[in-house]
C-alpha cells in the first residue's frame, strides 16, 4: 500500500471488534464481521489488487499449480555458478524445482511490499520466477540481529519499540497485508525460524518482548490474510535447530500455536548441525514428527534444508542420502502428508561453502543426482 498509511485503519476495527470477541459470539460469525472490516480496508489502500468496483476480492494467488506426480513441491534458491548469470541459474533451477524463497533483497519488512510491486519484484518474481514456471515462497521477518543479539527490526519512528508495542505490531499487520497485495502468493511465511525468538525471550508476561506477543498477533494476521486471500497458505516458519548452539529447538513452542492458524508446518532444517548427528542415520526416524506432540497434525514443508559437504559429515554421499532421508524415512514412512521439500541453495556460495547440490565452479555433487531422481519420481 505504498503512499497510503493503514495503521489507523487496522487499529479502528482491532478495537470495534472487541465487543464481539468479549460477547464470544460464533466464530463464524465472527468471520464475517472480519471480512466486513478488512473488505473496507482493502477499499482504502490495497491498490495492487482490488478495483475500485471490488471486483477483484477475494484476491486470487498468481500462482496456479499441479501438484508433480511425486505427491509434493520442490524448491531452492537458485544461487549462481562462478561465471552464471542470475537467469541461466534460474533456468537450471526451474529444470527440478516449483518453487524459490523470496526474502527481498533481502529487505525490511516495512520495505518489502515496495520491493515486491516495483522493478525489483518485476525481474526476480514475475520474471526470473513465475515466467520459468515457479512460484514464489514469500517471507516476511521481524527478527534482526546485533552482534551475537536477536533484535527486533523496527521501521523509522519505533526504533525503541517493543513486540508488544501496539504500534509496531500495526504495522507489522499492515505490511503483511501489503505484501500480500503486492505479490498475490500461493506460500507465504509471515515470520522466519520465528522459534529463535522464542528461545531468545521465553514467554515471561513481564517481559515486553516475550514471544506470547508474536504468537497473539500472528492470529490475527493469519485472519486477516485468509480472509483476503483464502487460497493463500499462510503460515511461519519454525527452526528445527538453533545451529549456533548445537543442538535441536524446543519443540514445546509449538503448543503456543494452534493447527486451525498454520496451514502447514514449516520448518528449516540443518540436522548436521547437531551435537552427535554425524551421519543422516544419526537422525532419529521421529526427528520431524514428533513436532506433533506439541499440535495437531498438519502438512509438514521444509522451507531451507542442508547438508554440509565435509570429511566430518560423510561427504557427498552423506549429502545425498540425506535427501533420501527427508523426502522417505523421516517423513512420509512416518505417516506425514509432506507437500514443501525446499533446499537451501543450488550451487556452493564462494568462500567455502559446500551445502550447494553443485560445486561453486559447476561440478555436481552426488545430491544432484539424487536432487534429479527425486524431482522426477512418484509415489
Amino acid at each position: 500500500m505504498e503512499g497510503v498509511n493503514n495503521t489507523p485503519i487496522l487499529a479502528y476495527f482491532e478495537h470495534m471488534l472487541v465487543p464481539f470477541r468479549v460477547l464470544k459470539i460464533s466464530s463464524s460469525v465472527y468471520r464475517a464481521i472480519l471480512i466486513l472490516a478488512v473488505h473496507t480496508i482493502i477499499l482504502v489502500g490495497c491498490k495492487y489488487t482490488v478495483a475500485p468496483n471490488n471486483t477483484h476480492f477475494p484476491i486470487v494467488p498468481a500462482d496456479s499449480v499441479q501438484m508433480p506426480a511425486r505427491g509434493f513441491f520442490m524448491g531452492i534458491l537458485p544461487t549462481p555458478a562462478a561465471g552464471q548469470d542470475l537467469a541461466s541459474a534460474y533456468v537450471q533451477a526451474a529444470l527440478y524445482a516449483e518453487f524459490v524463497p523470496v526474502w527481498g533483497r533481502p529487505t525490511p519488512f516495512y520495505q518489502l511490499a515496495n520491493e515486491l510491486s516495483g522493478a525489483w519484484g518485476n525481474i526476480f518474481v514475475e520474471q526470473l520466477i513465475r515466467d520459468n514456471g515457479m512460484f514464489p515462497l514469500v517471507h516476511m521477518s521481524f527478527i534482526g540481529a546485533s552482534g551475537n543479539s536477536l533484535v527486533l527490526v523496527t521501521p523509522p519512528g519505533l526504533e525503541s519499540a517493543t513486540l508488544s508495542d501496539s504500534a509496531w505490531q500495526q504495522a507489522y499487520l499492515s505490511a503483511a497485508v501489503e505484501v500480500l497485495c503486492a505479490s498475490h502468493p500461493l506460500y507465504m511465511s509471515v515470520g522466519n525460524e520465528v522459534n529463535r525468538w522464542y528461545e531468545a525471550y521465553g514467554v515471561d508476561d513481564d517481559n515486553p518482548n516475550g514471544f506470547q506477543h508474536f504468537a497473539t498477533l500472528y492470529k490475527k494476521i493469519y485472519d486477516t490474510l485468509k480472509v483476503l486471500s483464502p487460497e493463500t497458505k499462510i503460515f511461519c516458519t519454525f527452526a528445527r535447530e538453533i545451529v549456533f548452539e548445537n543442538r535441536e529447538a524446543d519443540l514445546s513452542v509449538l503448543e503456543l500455536f494452534d493447527s486451525e492458524h498454520l496451514d502447514l508446518l514449516v520448518f528449516t532444517s540443518y540436522p548436521y548441525s547437531v551435537q552427535g548427528i554425524n551421519r543422516p542415520a544419526d537422525i532419529p526416524d521421529n526427528y520431524f514428527s514428533r513436532a506433533f506432540d506439541h499440535i495437531d497434525m498438519l502438512p509438514i514443508g521444509f522451507s531451507e534444508l542442508g547438508w554440509l559437504v565435509h570429511d566430518f559429515f560423510g561427504g557427498e554421499q552423506s549429502q545425498a542420502d540425506f535427501i533420501d532421508a527427508v523426502a522417505d524415512r523421516l517423513t512420509r514412512a512416518q505417516g506425514l502428508n509432506l507437500e514443501l521439500f525446499g533446499w537451501a541453495w543450488l550451487h556452493d556460495l564462494p568462500g567455502g561453502d559446500s551445502i550447494g547440490l553443485i560445486s561453486y565452479d559447476g561440478k555436481e555433487k552426488l545430491a544432484y543426482a539424487r536432487w534429479k531422481s527425486l524431482s522426477m519420481s512418484e509415489p
